[in-house]
């Protein structure tokens, strides 16, 4: 097998089941083989999933085809998705030039630019079978190459109507934008020096917390960030927090900016807006180097209706990538949907995924839209009630979810350690279940009913209203056997026409309050309490992973607004106001230190890789909650004013307990009630589900963390 092109991840041939092939392997011709892969965890875990188990058997069926078929025709997923050695531009040794494009409906291809002073017919494509087309530019005659790097390119485009058409090569590594044109221009790239990785990957860690950032508002000013500034202003941080992935937003070069990063223009270039391509594979390195995996938000569920700088009538058809009207049109979106079933569509995007892993040493993605690509009515008009009807028959589209198959089963056999995250509203069942088990092979899920449900309580009710079994009820209900991971407020929460959590507990208080030097005024208080309590509930019981979105760690206290014409082109919400972190007599920054040491907590301890906690109180009238997991005791009091002296809580281990995170410390904006000093001896009575129980001091609106000193905690 070849050497991957960055060599921080070599290639390894792992089936991720035992009875999937890989590229290398001749398939099997058995029919047991196709019918009866390893169903019976999947079943055995949740048996009404036994009344569905022809669909997974079909969906199965259909993933080995696919693996099938590749190997007939491609010689396997490793060469098939490396396609971007062949598309697009590629220097040959003797610097001649390479183009090839796939444009079915094409009546003929030029290629125009800065190097032949864009003449329009001088350099025809050659028509090849299945709609390609190739072209070879020898080099000049002092044997450079004919088009030299940083220089301007088009693809003019003839259709059968007769109509001449400009476009940027779908494989596109590289565009810019002139300052005041509207439409990316596609650019060469191939620097004479190219960077190189000097850090390998890091290894998967047990616990992912994860940090997820939009480099473009990385930074205090009023502007678009930098590659370079995230690399050394923002890292350190991410490194100090504790967190150990960072999940990179708006990288896949998008022309509209307010977009947010989902209406993708070009697939296979990084953003120049925030710098070179260069700068982005030294952020990552820089990452890898501090232990840090980093995720690209990949968007493989639509793309933009742009046809000058994007793919859409890229051959002059309405289809090419996509499927025709109104079946490639997301109504909503205003974007176009891939059609999953085509081959070269299937090359494309795993050819994609397979770009971001190896030239630029990702570790992995969240793939954005999953529900929209699951079902043919894309969740427009439909809830989703948990009835497992809902995730089987004719409303499945099962081209796309195949193809989430494949993505994962060929990410997974290649990098083993990568990390790949669904963004799914529906619930999928076996949505993170290996696909030798019929399930689409994902390792997360995001919990995505858990920001959610807070935002709905600060919104609706009083603190004394505040439903505890509710709470416990939204933030444990997950599939057992899929990892989920918990956040209590991601991008979704700061955009405009809603706020940050720390704005809805807070709002204006924190323009004028905020302040050290004076005490707290009792919206502060409840804000700055209340915003620590919900983090570390939803990272001790939400999941098997926790998630935060830049800035929110410290109660950053603005929506995110992009630059657009409702606002005037403002940049002034589309910005992390670290300054006010660094400002030391501002509270901002003990909300800060709570969010490195909830991390720091975890990570001596590792209850995000522990099972789910066991929940053994939830008391409506007290609004206390305390659970323990991986031997660790959590205890929150929400009430607005009651403490509670010797309250009896239930735990498993028996042994001396101390305090080992708490929310009411002074460092992190606290009073100061605990005695850390104190040691909590259990007793032997038995008391709401657990083998033993303590009795605890836990002061109104403080949550504590407790471990057992006789237990070694290593993991």
């Amino acid at each position: 097998m070849p050497v991957p092109s960055c060599h921080c991840q070599s290639v390894r041939p792992a089936a991720v089941g035992a009875r999937l092939v890989w590229s290398g392997e001749k398939m099997a011709d058995s029919e047991d083989n196709i019918t009866s892969p390893e169903f019976s965890c999947l079943l055995q875990m949740d048996p009404l999933l036994k009344a569905y188990e022809k669909d997974f058997k079909r969906r199965y069926e259909l993933l080995q085809k696919q693996l099938f078929q590749l190997q007939e025709a491609e010689g396997g997923f490793d060469q098939f998705t490396r396609s971007y050695n062949d598309f697009g531009v590629h220097r040959q040794p003797d610097n001649s030039l390479f183009f090839k494009e796939w444009a079915p409906a094409a009546e003929a291809l030029f290629l125009t630019g800065d190097f032949n002073d864009w003449n329009k017919f001088s350099h025809p494509y050659t028509k090849k079978e299945f709609g390609k087309w190739e072209l070879i530019l020898p080099p000049k005659h002092d044997k450079s190459p004919a088009v030299d790097h940083h220089t301007k390119l088009k693809v003019v485009v003839h259709t059968k109507d007769g109509e001449r058409l400009y476009r940027i090569s779908p494989w596109a590594k590289y565009l810019i934008r002139e300052e005041k044109s509207v439409i990316y221009d596609w650019v060469h790239w191939d620097p004479p020096q190219p960077y190189s990785h000097v850090h390998p990957r890091p290894k998967k860690p047990t616990s992912l917390r994860i940090y997820e950032a939009h480099v473009g508002i990385a930074s205090p000013e009023a502007k678009i960030a930098s590659y370079t500034n995230f690399t050394h202003n923002v890292l350190p941080r991410i490194k100090d927090l504790g967190y150990n992935c960072i999940q990179l937003m708006a990288v896949m070069e998008h022309a509209y900016y307010a977009s947010f990063g989902y209406q993708i223009t070009s697939f296979f270039a990084a953003s120049s807006r925030y710098g070179t391509p260069d700068e982005l594979k030294q952020l990552i390195d820089v990452a890898h180097s501090m232990g840090i995996m980093v995720l690209l938000d990949v968007v493989h569920s639509h793309a933009s209706k742009n046809t000058e700088d994007g793919l859409n009538r890229f051959d002059g058809s309405d289809s090419c990538f996509f499927h025709s009207p109104p079946r490639g049109e997301h109504s909503l979106w205003d974007s176009r949907l891939f059609n999953y079933s085509s081959w070269e569509v299937l090359r494309f995007l795993l050819s994609n995924l397979r770009w971001w892993m190896e030239e630029y040493c990702f570790d992995g993605f969240r793939f954005d839209g999953i529900t929209s690509m699951l079902y043919h009515h894309h969740g427009i008009g439909t809830g989703f009630s948990g009835d497992y009807s809902e995730y089987f028959g004719l409303q499945v589209d099962e081209d796309s979810l195949v193809y989430l198959m494949l993505a994962n089963h060929i990410l997974h056999t290649l990098y083993p350690d990568c990390i790949t995250v669904a963004e799914d509203v529906s619930g999928m069942p076996a949505m993170c279940r290996g696909v030798e088990e019929g399930g689409l092979g994902f390792d997360y899920r995001l919990a995505m009913a858990i920001p959610d449900k807070w935002i709905q309580i600060l919104k609706e009710l009083k603190d004394e209203d505040w439903n505890i079994g509710n709470i416990i009820h939204t933030l444990t209900n997950r599939r057992y056997g899929e990892k989920c991971i918990a956040y209590a407020e991601s991008h979704d929460q700061a955009l405009v026409g809603d706020k940050t959590l720390a704005f809805w507990l807070m709002d204006k208080e924190m323009y004028t309050s905020m302040s050290s030097l004076v005490p707290m005024n009792a919206v502060i208080d409840r804000g700055i309490q209340l915003h620590k309590m919900i983090r570390l509930l939803t990272h001790g019981l939400g999941g098997e992973g926790y998630l935060n979105f830049i800035g929110n760690e410290f109660g950053h206290p603005e929506w995110l607004d992009f630059p657009r014409e409702g606002n005037n082109q403002s940049y002034h919400y589309a910005r992390r106001q670290f300054n006010l972190l660094d400002t030391d007599h501002l509270r901002y920054c003990q909300l800060y230190a709570f969010d490195r040491d909830m991390n720091r907590t975890e990570d001596k301890y590792g209850w995000l890789a522990a099972p789910p906690a066991y929940v053994s109180t939830k008391h409506e009238e007290d609004k206390v909650i305390v659970f323990d997991r991986a031997n660790v005791l959590f205890i929150f009091n929400f009430h607005p004013s009651k403490s509670f002296q010797d309250y009896r809580v239930g735990v498993e281990s028996p042994g001396k307990y101390k305090i080992k995170l708490d929310s009411d410390e002074g460092l992190y904006g606290g009073h100061g009630r605990l005695d850390h000093n104190t040691e909590f001896f259990t007793l032997d009575e038995p008391f709401n589900g657990r083998s033993n129980s303590l009795l605890v001091y836990i002061p109104c609106r403080t949550a504590i963390v407790l471990a057992n000193e006789e237990i070694d905690y290593c993991y």
